[in-house]
């Protein structure tokens, strides 16, 4: 008799977050979270449960599955590097959080033209998540985090160059939910947070009634006896901009901030993207040494010979040293976000430690994962975002929780979920002004739209869906998110043609001779031209084919013939290379 398959064992601690467990059973985190929600159990994607509870929810999924607990291990922490009496002063690293909304972009706008040399870099400043300002003759790194999310995992990853928080709260609307997670993170992190009280412009500015909210959460204002620095600003008039970067520097003075100025560099990469004309592109932070062009980084699977180093200006730089982020160009592959590099000595040495670290991270069981990956993913996203505007109402706070919860969840790098406004009860006529103005669709969780509203709503085009059951609101939100989706671009390949005789060269246009050796030229096309394994030319127009005097519109292989190209500048054509066609078409995209 054959011998029953057996259940897959799992790993995990005395405790785990409901984004890992669901990553380890492979599973919508937005189901397991309705599993949990199921059972009486709110959790959001960050939360910790037990392992027993755990155990129940894979038991009463059905899955094949079996849960065991780990033996408790002592985690290793990154080795801590302690500054030798050469180290130098360095400037400080700010990471800028705040509610959505609040005036965190706008501030960070301001503090940029305020304080950074004009004219960046075109198509560089939409990528950026780091950049320098000098102040009082002083340098000051800022760091832009998307969400307290990414910052958490950037100090779980071992960024300890984050040294200072600035916490933006509008004054006219006091702390929200996610002030209130950016402030557990922020301490958990143990670093001094500096609060900007912004939009003190407006009439209804009230810093006093957010001082009195940041003492009930534990951030007492100085001026009530407690240690918080609160600052009165305005990113609109530019008041109190200047009083927020000297007290930046004040607090970087008391922490005497310090790093090995000297030798290899080591740091962390802040995001990376591809580029049009540039290719890949790593936004990195140098944590301590130097680093130059044409050292050998290793980061991560990936390494690079330094083609290029610029400041996040754009700038060229001859060497970057501690707490200056720099952009880098050269990179085989991509790195991932939060990767650490560092320099070492020869191409050779930086090539084998790549693919020893790509290989080990091949090996990694279902164990290696963790939520930290995932939350840095939110750096390396491209500002403009594609947003889904949402208002969302539920019956209770636990349900608008878990609901609000698992739609983040289906946030990726080009579209995500913005919740304009939440709240617990019926749908009120104020939720459909709200919705009206922001272009939002209301849904609601176990709640209910007054019949006077329903007139109100047509009137104003705005769409109430209203469901009970979480997967099916979770599901409507996501077609919604893939409607807005860049439609996927396929390349199909069609033919191969060796170049044995060039007819005219201009800068518009080239006119060819060859044999078709590999599949079928056909046309309507585009084409890329290789000289031996070199790309010289890509994405030119196919404007005609000739078999003889004749145009046709195929050639298949084994025939001569000659080939038309436009071109943007002259092509440097010889014989013997290759000119590969092939089409683009695009196709709608799912999540």
């Amino acid at each position: 008799m054959a011998n029953e398959p057996t259940a897959k064992t799992i790993e995990i601690g005395e405790q785990i977050t409901v984004g890992t467990l669901a990553e380890l059973l492979e599973l919508p985190v937005s189901k397991l979270i309705g599993e949990l929600f199921k059972n009486g159990v709110m959790a959001t994607v960050n939360e910790k449960i037990d392992f027993d509870t755990a155990q129940i929810i894979v038991g009463e999924m059905g899955l094949d599955v079996e849960l065991a607990k780990k033996d408790h291990e002592v985690p290793v922490p990154r080795p801590k590097r302690e500054a030798s009496n050469k180290a130098q002063p360095r400037p400080p690293v700010v990471a800028v959080m705040g509610h959505v909304d609040h005036g965190k972009t706008t501030l960070l706008d301001a503090i940029r033209e305020a304080e950074t040399v004009k004219g960046e870099a075109g198509g560089i400043t939409q990528h950026l998540s780091a950049y320098q300002v000098k102040h009082n003759g002083r340098l000051l790194t800022f760091i832009d985090t998307p969400g307290h999310e990414a910052f958490a995992a950037l100090r779980e990853h071992g960024a300890r160059l984050t040294d200072l928080v600035v916490l933006v709260i509008a004054a006219d609307e006091g702390i929200m939910p996610q002030t209130v997670e950016a402030i557990r993170f922020a301490r958990s992190a143990g670093v001094k947070i500096v609060v900007a009280a912004n939009k003190m412009d407006k009439p209804s500015a009230d810093i006093n009634r957010l001082k009195q909210q940041l003492s009930e959460n534990k951030l007492m204002p100085e001026d009530y006896g407690g240690e918080t620095i609160v600052l009165p600003v305005s990113a609109k008039t530019r008041e109190g901009l200047p009083q927020l970067l000297d007290m930046v520097v004040l607090v970087a003075d008391v922490q005497e901030l310090k790093a090995e100025a000297t030798g290899s560099a080591q740091g962390i990469i802040i995001e990376s993207h591809m580029e049009k004309g540039r290719g890949r592109v790593a936004i990195a932070l140098v944590e301590q040494g130097q680093l130059e062009p044409g050292d050998f980084v290793v980061a991560g699977g990936t390494y690079a010979k330094i083609r290029n180093l610029e400041s996040t200006t754009g700038e060229a730089l001859q060497s970057a040293g501690p707490s200056t982020p720099v952009i880098i160009t050269g990179l085989k592959q991509l790195p991932d976000f939060g990767e650490e590099f560092f320099v070492v000595a020869t191409e050779k040495e930086a090539k084998a430690r790549a693919a020893a670290a790509s290989e080990a991270k091949r090996g990694g069981g279902a164990t290696a994962a963790t939520t930290s990956g995932e939350l840095l993913r939110i750096i390396s996203r491209a500002r403009e975002l594609t947003h889904l505007n949402i208002i969302v109402k539920a019956d209770v706070q636990g349900s608008l929780t878990s609901v609000v919860d698992s739609l983040k969840a289906l946030d990726t790098e080009e579209v995500a979920v913005k919740v304009v406004d939440s709240g617990v009860g019926v749908i009120t006529e104020n939720d459909v002004h709200t919705a009206a103005t922001s272009g939002a669709i209301i849904y609601g969780f176990h709640t209910s739209l007054p019949p006077s509203l329903k007139n109100l709503a047509l009137r104003d085009h705005v769409s109430i869906r209203i469901f009970s059951v979480i997967y099916e609101l979770i599901d409507d939100v996501k077609k919604e998110l893939e409607t807005l989706l860049v439609p996927e671009v396929v390349e199909e390949e069609l033919g191969r043609l060796i170049v044995k005789g060039i007819f005219k060269t201009t800068k518009t246009a080239t006119i060819a001779g060859g044999e078709v050796t590999k599949g079928k030229l056909a046309i309507p096309a585009l084409a890329r031209v290789y000289h031996n394994k070199e790309l010289i030319a890509d994405n030119l127009e196919v404007t005609n084919l000739k078999s003889g005097p004749t145009d046709v519109k195929e050639v298949n292989e084994g025939q001569l013939c000659g080939i038309s190209l436009k071109t943007e500048q002259k092509l440097d054509l010889a014989e013997g290379d290759r000119i590969e066609l092939f089409t683009r078409q695009t196709k709608s995209r799912t999540l």
